[in-house]
Parts: C-alpha cells; structure tokens; sequence
C-alpha cells in the first residue's frame, strides 16, 4: 500500500531519536568525549530540524494541491458550442472541465432531457420542418406537453446564436439525461480523461407546476431514477434556483450534494435560513459576489461558485477573493490564464 507522503516526517523523527540513543549509550560507555558528544548531538538535531523543514513544506503542498478549483461549464461549453447538447459536454471535457453544468427538464412521457428552459427557446430553436420559432411563440412549444420522440426532432444546433455568435453549428437535439451520461462516460473511459461532476439544474418557472413541470417530488425522483441507474450518485450536485426541489432533495437524498443558485441581491444568512438546511454550494450570480461574501459563506463551510464568468480578468479577480470554482460559457479561456 502506497504510504502518505507526510509519514515520512515521522518516519524519519523515529530514526534520528534511535541515533540519538545510541550516541548517548557510546558516551555512557565511555567511547566517546563530552566535546564530541554535544557536536553530534548538534548536528543531528540540525539535520533533523532542516529535513523536518523540507518535510513539512512538501506535505503543505500536497494539502493546498487536494483544493481543487472547480471549473463548470455551463451547459457543457455554451460560448463555443450549442448549449446542453452532447457534443457540447465532450467539447467541455476536452477543454479541461472539472464539472459540467447541465439543465434537465420533464417530457410529457416522463423522460428526463436537457434544455435550458422547458419550452423550446427562439434563439437556438428550429421546428422539424426547418421553420424559426418566434419570441411570441416558444412557449406553445412546451417540452412538457411533447413525448420524446417529438421533441428529438427539432433542430437546435443551426440557428446562429445571437449572444454567442462564436458558436460551433451543426444539427443538434435535446438529449436525454442518460444518454449524455452514457455518451460522457464513455468518452473519459476510451481517452484516459477523470471522470467529472455532473451539476444538474432543476429547470422551473414561476407558476409552472403541472403546467410546464411536474411538482418538485416528482421531478426529484425522475431525475434520482437516472442518477442511481447510472451509479454516479457520488459524481452529481443537485442545483437550482426553486428552494423546494433542493429542500425535497435534503429531505430525502441527505447525501446528494446541493448548490442554491441566487440571482438577486438578498443577504446570504436569510437565503440560508429560507433554505432551511446548509447546502454544499452557494452559487450567486458573479456581481453580487464580493469578498465579505466569500468569508461568510466558508464561515459556515459553504462553497462559493459565481455564475457566469466569462472573461480571462473576471477569473483571476474570482479566484483572489477565494471562491471554490466559476460556472463559465466559455471554459477555454482557462487555458488562457497564464498568458
């Protein structure tokens, strides 16, 4: 078994007291001077507080390399490729992500897919027969209406972006939950890749049980079903905006990691005690962030993880005010951090 390299401090302490015992047993036995006993002992108690240094050093090291600064790509890698789409998670993987920041939503037949709203959005959407959908329109388009089968028929990979016009484009559609967990796993096994967390939003809109999801239980427990199926539970963090999907989470899967994601500028403590329990992550967005958040939430032994943050200096200011990780449209601007 491969020991901590940190034993090695106390190894070695036991080495030099059995020297030391010895040296003190050759004087006992009169084989050695006074003189020549005390420069031994100096230079084994020098020796010993120089490699105790070193020692040290290094495992302090080894400590501050476990923290892990968490990149998450949102929606896989938004900025460059379409959002929520297979590709687009492979894509983020090759880019360096440590988690990838995904949106699930509820067909009519109870399947659990990616999307970034419940409805099929106007910016990125097409409908089977090549045709736009318009602003006023996109809610008639509501997932939670549509079987699979149909839904998997719209194009959503085509249509420029108009906020991320750099984007990649290609046919794409909406898929699965399990079928992205598959398609990623596969991928990091055949390359040789770590194997990422996987942060899955529960998608909900003001008033929209039962109309555009199913109540906070239901859509839980679908998307537990997956999970478990696919034996990650260790690898996921649930996080959403809605309180009572996260509070039904706490409830009945303790273990499950969560992230309360907060876009208006409310304290942190009446967020916390709304929530009712400490969840593991504190996601706000990026400008409500600032120092004095950051201590108070590492107070309580909560992660803080700013979204979106998109540019090289947005990064380096983040991570100086000690926040634990970004959710970022753009991951390959990591690469770019020490130019």
């Amino acid at each position: 078994m491969k020991r901590h390299p940190c034993s090695a401090a106390e190894r070695y302490s036991g080495k030099q007291e059995k020297t030391l015992k010895t040296v003190l047993h050759l004087r006992y036995e009169r084989k050695i001077s006074p003189i020549k006993l005390s420069v031994l002992r100096l230079k084994i108690m020098y020796k010993n507080l120089l490699i105790f240094s070193v020692l040290l050093l290094f495992c302090f090291n080894v400590s501050a390399q476990k923290k892990k600064f968490d990149v998450q790509g949102k929606a896989g890698a938004r900025g460059i490729m379409p959002e929520n789409t297979v590709e687009g998670m492979l894509k983020a993987i090759d880019l360096g992500v440590t988690t990838l920041e995904m949106d699930a939503v509820i067909s009519k037949d109870k399947q659990v897919l990616l999307s970034q709203e419940p409805y099929f959005n106007n910016e990125i959407s097409l409908l089977p027969n090549g045709k736009p959908i318009t602003l006023k329109d996109q809610k008639n388009y509501n997932i939670y209406k549509m079987n699979y089968e149909e839904i998997k028929k719209f194009d959503v990979g085509t249509k420029v972006h108009s906020r991320f016009p750099g984007q990649m484009k290609f046919k794409a559609y909406k898929p699965l939950l399990s079928e992205t967990i598959d398609a990623v796993e596969a991928y990091v096994k055949e390359h040789k890749l770590a194997k990422p967390v996987y942060s899955i939003e529960t998608k909900t809109i003001k008033n929209g049980d039962n109309e555009f999801h199913p109540e906070p239980a239901e859509f839980v427990e679908l998307i537990m079903d997956v999970i478990h199926s696919k034996k990650i539970a260790k690898r996921v963090i649930i996080e959403s905006f809605d309180m009572r999907t996260l509070q039904y989470l706490h409830e009945k899967y303790p273990k499950i990691q969560t992230s309360l994601l907060i876009d208006e500028k409310e304290p942190f403590e009446d967020y916390i005690e709304k929530l009712g329990f400490k969840p593991t992550i504190y996601s706000p967005y990026s400008v409500l962030v600032g120092k004095g958040l950051v201590d108070r939430c590492h107070d309580m032994g909560i992660k803080i993880i700013p979204w979106t943050v998109n540019t090289v200096k947005e990064v380096k200011y983040f991570k100086s005010l000690g926040v634990d990780g970004i959710i970022t449209d753009f991951p390959n601007i990591m690469g770019q951090l020490d130019k």
